[in-house]
């Protein structure tokens, strides 16, 4: 279990310092943290329990939502996501996940939001090379296009990552958002030859689709999606990261968060580390 991390998000029911213990008693090497988390526990009181229990940050999530128009909106992103870096850079990670945003409420101009996100990017990136964090853009499934993420594809997140050296932008495969892409493989195999893959993120597409979408994630082999070769793009791509487990589910959260580790572990055993080495 040497690259399987615990997305804190899977064991929502727990506190940051109960998902740590929870990751250690399962012997985890690593766990991917959420920021409303670790501002509970307190930055400096995260970092030293983390050190403590000797687990890795594969990555912080999140920082983004750069699509506002207003001068108002653009300062207060900006300065939330150097928060997220800087914080990214205490915890010990070098990757902070960004959902770039939606569109404002009564926009419709879906090219220029996009225009805007890239905007933010160029203004980000040099304060997140001087920390030593990637800004890991995450494409979302295109039904949250709307109100959470204006890119879709991972081609369109390679795109705007362009721009920049790869220590600066890079991108997250999450499988339960590229998985239905007809491009994913030539995309995937992109993001490894310019080295851009920051994180691998894996849980299912479960269905039917919950009345709130963004909780129709499943355990893997729950759902829809291919495992074996979307993890076998991954491997071939070179990447050698953590994989990491999160989950949105509203059973997953009402389950004890020991038996979910048991089983994201049981299923990881199966489903994906077979598939890791190409």
């Amino acid at each position: 279990m040497g690259r399987l991390s615990l997305n804190i998000a899977t064991t929502k029911r727990w506190t940051l310092r109960e998902a740590v213990d929870g990751a250690v008693r399962a012997g985890l090497p690593a766990v991917g943290l959420w920021r409303d988390r670790v501002a509970e526990e307190g930055l400096a009181e995260s970092a030293a329990l983390l050190r403590e229990a000797g687990l890795r940050v594969s990555s912080l999530c999140r920082g983004g939502f750069l699509t506002a128009a207003g001068e108002a909106g653009v300062r207060t992103a900006l300065e939330d996501n150097c928060a997220a870096i800087v914080e990214a850079s205490t915890l010990g990670t070098d990757a902070v996940v960004l959902v770039v945003g939606g569109l404002p409420e009564g926009d419709r101009d879906l090219a220029g939001a996009r225009e805007r996100v890239a905007e933010r990017i160029a203004d980000l990136a040099p304060f997140a090379r001087e920390h030593g964090v990637r800004l890991a853009l995450e494409p979302l499934h295109p039904m949250y296009c709307a109100d959470r993420a204006v890119i879709s594809t991972l081609g369109q997140a390679l795109d705007l990552a362009a721009p920049h050296p790869p220590a600066e932008v890079a991108v997250v495969v999450d499988t339960f958002h590229v998985f239905w892409d007809p491009a994913l493989a030539e995309n995937i195999a992109r993001a490894g030859r310019e080295d851009r893959i920051a994180s691998y993120q894996v849980c299912d597409f479960a269905l039917p689709i919950a009345q709130d979408a963004l909780l129709s994630r499943g355990m893997m082999g729950d759902g829809v999606i291919d495992f074996a070769a979307t993890t076998r793009m991954i491997a071939a791509a070179g990447y050698t990261g953590d994989v990491e487990v999160e989950i949105f589910s509203a059973d997953i959260w009402n389950t004890p968060g020991d038996q979910v580790i048991a089983t994201m572990i049981s299923r990881y055993r199966d489903l994906v580390l077979p598939h890791l080495t190409g």
